[in-house]
């Protein structure tokens, strides 16, 4: 028996712990997934549909990163497993449209889109009718991205925003305080330095004391910077400017210079101008990938596709650089591309006036295949895009936050910095107690449903009775708990109205214990009804006094709940009504009698739901018969 048990219980364990690591993958899948890793969310969302954990989400997440691949075909595999789902997205529709569109299949992406349209949706026909790249149509079709205001913005240009351990670094023009000005005549405005600001601080004023210390500014442009994870060292644009000397090119023209530089006891010193750089030609607008391994930049050295690309140098083990690499022409136009910047995933970001876009320089992303060659471009749309120039992106390591600059109107000045929010992804969690020792129940099993009562996700509470399962915005659910020796509890929830900032909703639940012994009470009998009345009669008014008794005087701690019910005659839903009624005016007398109510879990109605014996209308039952089913019924739910 002991064997058998241990089984059982190893076998519950494992099934616990496999839940909570298919939520585990789903929580990974959606952070590759917002960082533009699709191919390694796709295998995460792959895994999630073959273990069966919420599968309709993973279906659509899935789809969409096909999509982004531009791999239609597959695209539209998923999309129309998604859009047969009951309560998908509307959104799903017209993504399935599109997909149905990268694969020739034009007559049924337009019954789709009529779908979409009947369902509330907004097309610009004309556009989707043209529109030849379906992949930028999916990804734009909805706002991903929400703005908030930066508080350091000045009346001169300002970019570049960089974040690191607490602290944004950022580009600007600003001279406040400072008593010797030097103008750049290009703008009229004074030379970019590097200023630094606590991310948290309320003060929005950031002025000359904000400069990064050290040798790091000079008296001509520096900005914008990236900075090793260690925070020791600090890359960044500069003029072609180093120990006092201003170099030019044979034109006579000042290019632009990538340096490094060191933080000793606080201070920005030891500046290194980087080996590929030149008086010929710019560098510019340094961006470490994550482990520090590899430097992208902008430059207009020979030999490009045209205006400024993007390029990628290897750093080695002892801090030499190899040879600078074009990135190639998917990333890389006859235009100008500028400002890259990584991701913790390695995907690389960039503004372009060379893609099509909403006006000058816009902000794209890239996608990569599985051997991490870049297969396309993404613009990211409004709001991050304008008709003006919008560029030097920045994502925080949580893929949902960060920072872009652009000139669009109504800024503060030039150039303004403007933070970014992305929807994050919204959760259900909760944590399970005990309602008489308010202690967490773990392990305890929780299902979450949607609106047909399909399951979505199965799991186990954590040893602190938590739980936690990614779920729709725009959705009703239905969550429901079980746990050995508990009453199952089951509530519903709803995601509609739900703010995009809002990332959880929680839904506590407190466990009743069963009680599988009353020793002291052998029963709590019922009492009865004439028919067609709610009235409490002579001989129920007995048993409820005893029951009053009981509770009061002798069993204190005693927690029922009472249930009523009718016969078989006349339609459920004037016996749902009835049977209520008897239930109310139970619950009213014991009440009344001075028992409290908070000891009366419940008081329902079941009409004739269940019936105590077989006179369901089939046969033909005596009065006596009938009357046994015309009664009130009390459970104890505690004794102590």
């Amino acid at each position: 028996m002991r064997l058998k048990n241990y089984i059982l219980t190893s076998i519950i364990l494992l099934l616990g712990f496999s839940a909570l690591a298919q939520y585990g993958s789903q929580k990974r899948a959606d952070n590759l997934f917002n960082k533009f890793s699709f191919v390694n969310a796709a295998q995460v969302y792959h895994n999630l549909i073959e273990k069966d954990f919420n599968a309709d989400y993973a279906t659509r997440q899935l789809a969409d990163s096909y999509a982004f691949l531009r791999n239609p075909d597959s695209a539209v595999v998923y999309y129309r497993k998604a859009v047969e789902q009951p309560n998908v997205p509307v959104a799903y529709y017209y993504n399935y449209a599109q997909a149905l569109r990268g694969i020739k299949e034009y007559k049924e992406s337009r019954i789709w889109m009529k779908r979409f349209k009947k369902a509330g949706g907004e097309i610009n026909e004309e556009r989707f009718l043209k529109d030849a790249d379906f992949i930028n149509s999916i990804f734009s079709a909805k706002q991903q991205y929400f703005l908030k205001e930066v508080n350091f913005n000045s009346k001169y240009s300002d970019f570049g925003a960089y974040e690191h351990d607490g602290n944004i670094y950022f580009a600007s023009s600003r001279n406040t305080g400072v008593s010797t000005k030097h103008i750049y005549g290009w703008n009229e405005e004074p030379f970019l330095d590097i200023y630094v600001t606590d991310k948290n601080a309320n003060d929005s004023i950031v002025d000359h004391k904000s400069k990064l210390k050290g040798d790091l500014n000079s008296i001509y442009h520096e900005g914008p910077i990236t900075i090793t994870k260690d925070g020791k060292t600090i890359y960044f644009s500069r003029n072609n400017y180093n120990e006092n000397i201003l170099g030019k090119d044979e034109e006579g023209m000042t290019n632009l210079k990538i340096y490094k530089a060191s933080l000793i006891e606080d201070e920005w010193t030891n500046i290194e101008e980087l080996p590929f750089n030149s008086n010929d030609f710019s560098n510019g607008h340094p961006a470490l990938n994550s482990d520090g391994t590899k430097l992208y930049f902008a430059s207009n050295m020979p030999d490009g596709f045209g205006g400024t690309d993007i390029y990628s140098v290897e750093i080695n083990n002892d801090g030499s650089f190899g040879t600078p690499q074009n990135l190639g022409n998917i990333v890389n136009t006859d235009k100008n591309e500028r400002f890259p910047f990584i991701n913790s995933e390695g995907v690389l970001f960039f503004a372009s006036d060379g893609h099509p876009g909403l006006g000058l320089l816009d902000i794209f992303g890239t996608v990569s295949d599985k051997n991490n060659n870049i297969i396309s471009v993404l613009n990211l749309g409004v709001p991050v895009n304008s008709s003006k120039d919008d560029f030097s992106f920045f994502m925080n390591e949580d893929g949902l936050s960060g920072y872009f600059a652009s000139n669009r109107n109504g800024g503060a000045g030039g150039d303004d910095i403007y933070a970014y929010d992305r929807i994050p992804q919204l959760k259900i969690e909760g944590t399970i107690t005990d309602v008489t020792t308010n202690k967490p129940v773990p392990n305890a099993i929780v299902t979450l449903l949607d609106s047909d009562n399909k399951q979505i996700a199965h799991l186990e509470t954590d040893e602190d009775g938590h739980y936690e399962i990614n779920i729709d915005r725009d959705a009703d659910y239905i969550v429901n708990i079980k746990k050995e020796d508990y009453i199952e509890d089951t509530r519903n929830v709803t995601s509609k109205g739900v703010e995009n900032k809002v990332t959880s909703i929680t839904a506590d639940f407190n466990l009743n214990h069963i009680v599988k012994k009353v020793t002291p009470i052998t029963e709590l009998y019922p009492i009865y009804f004439d028919f067609n009345k709610f009235d409490i009669r002579r001989d129920g008014t007995v048993e409820l006094d005893r029951i009053v008794n009981l509770m009061m005087n002798i069993y204190p701690s005693m927690v029922i709940k009472i249930e009523s019910h009718t016969d078989s005659r006349g339609t459920s839903e004037y016996n749902n009504r009835l049977s209520l009624d008897r239930a109310n005016a139970t619950y009213k007398y014991l009440v009344e009698k001075g028992v409290d109510p908070a000891r009366i879990t419940e008081h329902k109605g079941y009409g004739k739901q269940k019936l105590a014996n077989d006179c369901d209308g089939t046969i033909n039952c005596t009065e006596d018969q009938h009357q046994l089913n015309r009664r009130t019924q009390f459970i104890v739910v505690k004794m102590e």
